[in-house]
């Protein structure tokens, strides 16, 4: 598993990153519950996979640690692409992968041009065509 770190859950907001069940997701809804007489407070979370975009709720005591993925942002050039798939060069370590081209990205991702992609845990993501 990528690189992560322990985060109270009861501090995290809309648009934060967490990891639930091995995923790497983005929060979209937090509500908290105030803590009972002899309780805690609880926090009820929605997240979404950012690679497979599925909805994820959690609900836990205010005061648990939640892993948070500590996201690395690379460039790489694009060698080919072929079938809304890139095969991209890494810009410091050189080497080379295929990335698939999201839908947003299609037909402005062309042999030669650099693109930012994201390291999320074990995947990597394109997310923008870098221009100079």
């Amino acid at each position: 598993m990528g690189e992560t770190k322990p985060v109270s859950i009861g501090t995290l907001q809309k648009g934060s990153f967490v990891v639930v069940d091995g995923a790497a997701c983005k929060v979209t809804d937090t509500q908290t519950s105030r803590p009972g007489k002899h309780g805690h407070a609880k926090v009820r979370m929605e997240a979404v996979g950012l690679i497979d975009n599925k909805k994820r709720i959690i609900v836990a005591p205010g005061h648990d640690n939640i892993y948070v993925p500590i996201i690395g942002k690379k460039v790489a050039q694009v060698l080919s692409v072929a079938n809304n798939v890139a095969n991209v060069m890494d810009a410091e370590t050189f080497e080379t992968f295929d990335l698939p081209v999201p839908e947003e990205l299609q037909g402005q991702v062309v042999e030669g041009c650099n693109v930012v992609y994201w390291l999320i845990l074990d995947d990597k993501v394109m997310k923008q065509v870098k221009t100079e």
